[in-house]
Parts: C-alpha cells; sequence; structure tokens
C-alpha cells in the first residue's frame, strides 16, 4: 500500500493497528536508547551508537575523506568531525593524507579499531540470537526485511525533509 507524505496516515488503514504501531516504536526507541542494545557481556554497552556507526561504515566502505564519510551517513561534515575526533584519540582510528593530495585528511579504521568493533558486533549478535531465541528462521528474516524496510522509508524521509539524518543521528 502506497501513500503520499501529505496522506492522512487514518485514511489508509486501522487507526488502532497505527496507534499500535506508533506506540511499539516508541517504546523500542526509548529501550534501545536506555540498553543501547549494546550486547551481552564485558563489550555491553561499552561503544556509543555514532562510534559504532562511523567505525561500522570504516570497516565497510574503507578509507575516506570527512566529506565522503559525512554524506554516505547523511550527516553533516561537522558533526563526523566531532564524533571521530575520540575515535581517533582513543587509536581506532587513523588519519592520514590522502595519496594523491597530501592536503587531504583520510580516516581509516586502525588494526584496534577493527578488533574492537568485531568485538562489539559478537557481543550484539549474542544479544540479538538471546532476544529471538524462540524465533523461527522465517520469523527472523521477515523482521529483519520489515525493520529494513522502515528504516529505509523513515531515512527517505527524512531526506526529503531535511531532517536527521540516514543513521538516526542529528543533521549537527
Amino acid at each position: 500500500m502506497s501513500m503520499d507524505m501529505t496522506t492522512d496516515a487514518t485514511a489508509v488503514g486501522d487507526t488502532g493497528l497505527l496507534d499500535t504501531l506508533q506506540h511499539e516504536v516508541a517504546l523500542f526507541a526509548r529501550r534501545a536508547e536506555q540498553t543501547r542494545l549494546g550486547g551481552v557481556g564485558q563489550v555491553r554497552n561499552s561503544m556509543d551508537r555514532a562510534a559504532y556507526l562511523l567505525l561500522n561504515r570504516l570497516d565497510k566502505e574503507g578509507p575516506m575523506g570527512v566529506k565522503a564519510l559525512a554524506a554516505s551517513m547523511g550527516i553533516d561534515s561537522s558533526t563526523v568531525t566531532r564524533q571521530v575526533a575520540p575515535l581517533v584519540d582513543t587509536g581506532l582510528v587513523k588519519r592520514t593524507s590522502h595519496p594523491e593530495d597530501g592536503r587531504a585528511v583520510v580516516l581509516q579504521l586502525s588494526p584496534r579499531g577493527l578488533s574492537r568493533l568485531e568485538e562489539v558486533r559478537a557481543s550484539r549478535r549474542q544479544l540479538m540470537a538471546e532476544l529471538t531465541h524462540d524465533w523461527e528462521p522465517e520469523e527472523r528474516e521477515a523482521f529483519c526485511a520489515l525493520l529494513t524496510r522502515f528504516n529505509s522509508a523513515l531515512s527517505t524521509r527524512m531526506s526529503v525533509q531535511g531532517g536527521p539524518g540516514q543513521e538516526g543521528q542529528p543533521a549537527s
């Protein structure tokens, strides 16, 4: 069911269902922020959301400049600069000179950063396994597909409206 952004949501579906959906999303957001869905064990809650998303992006896309990283995450360059500083200070990210333009800075995941990211990923995978231990594989796949679709719709809406970035972080 496609819905124009100006369409009243209650006109396209059951208001009770939409009320339940918005309430459950609000609860999820609060619980996710409270726990940071950080994982289990010693690694639990040991990396904030911004750091995780930045490290993850550098791991998936490779070394890049601040502007490119900001653009790929849908956030402002000044936000990336501010969020990367403690990651550089703790040795999780390296700043290097651009190979073709020595004046430009390239951000790169350090070996220590990759190791730390893998620890956090493993801890978070363990948490997801525990939370969904009694789900059928098809239920996990359906939830993942629907959550991905929901996040994509949110990202599209926010980019059209100029709101928070694609990664759910404030634009500045």
